[in-house]
């Protein structure tokens, strides 16, 4: 049991992109673990895999569409209606694209950048107005990446314009947000694996061999393990004085 100021008894906590595979399902389960009433969301395509996390967590599920308005404001009205209040929301909702930039098509680019960062301001437009209408103050987690402010070596051009993206759009929700009470904060992975968005590098120990020895501490990331502290950090009343913030949560990758 998580006690303290970790503690998230009696909160409820929205996770969206939670289908099982991805951070999101980690995230669900951390928050679950330290208490919370959990809901998680993610595209109606993909509700068996949002369901095996819904069954873990004892969540509610819910469909959602992050690059859609109405349907992120019906995914709010629905949490709210079946758990009459909200105080947390992570959104791990995004997809990758490893394409050269001379292969990557315009439409194919704002897809990426319509799911990243588009997807991260609908969700934390829609958070904000119902924290600010409950008026209790509330915690909004970002996922970003260590690519937030770098590039690496696989070209994937949308997806690191649309995570550096995420970061400004974080700063400035928790601007606006700040004087009720609300921080807004991002987590920034490292490569973790194996997840479903890194599934494919197990085809290039090569590759999988360089990022682990990119770090200082000479591993890659573990779902299971390694995220769950820092988010708990930010989603819980341990962070009540962090705002507009990024945490780097890649084994000293970005310290390099």
């Amino acid at each position: 049991m998580v006690t303290g100021p970790f503690d998230l008894t009696g909160r409820v906590a929205l996770v969206v992109g939670a289908a099982a595979g991805g951070l999101g399902e980690r995230a669900a389960r951390t928050l679950a673990g330290a208490g919370a009433t959990v809901a998680v969301a993610d595209l109606d395509g993909r509700a068996d895999a949002l369901a095996a996390t819904a069954k873990d967590c004892g969540a509610s599920a819910h469909a959602v569409d992050v690059t859609g308005e109405a349907s992120v404001a019906a995914l709010f009205d629905d949490v709210l209606a079946a758990h009459g209040r909200l105080d947390v929301v992570v959104n791990a909702a995004g997809v990758m694209l490893r394409k050269p930039y001379d292969e990557t098509s315009l439409e194919e680019f704002e897809r990426v950048v319509r799911v990243n960062l588009t997807g991260t301001w609908l969700v934390g437009r829609e958070a904000g107005k119902a924290l600010t209408r409950q008026g209790e103050g509330g915690r909004i987690v970002n996922l970003t990446t260590v690519y937030a402010e770098r590039v690496g070596p696989i070209p994937e051009s949308a997806y690191y314009s649309s995570k550096a993206g995420v970061v400004n759009v974080t700063r400035a929700l928790a601007g606006e947000l700040g004087p009720h009470g609300i921080t807004v904060n991002c987590l920034a992975p490292g490569v973790f694996y194996p997840t479903q968005m890194t599934a494919a590098l197990g085809e290039q120990p090569d590759r999988l061999r360089w990022f682990g020895e990119r770090t200082m501490l000479g591993r890659l990331g573990d779902p299971e393990a390694d995220l769950a502290g820092p988010l708990l950090l930010l989603a819980s009343p341990a962070s009540s004085y962090m705002t507009g913030q990024v945490v780097y949560v890649d084994g000293g990758w970005s310290a390099w």
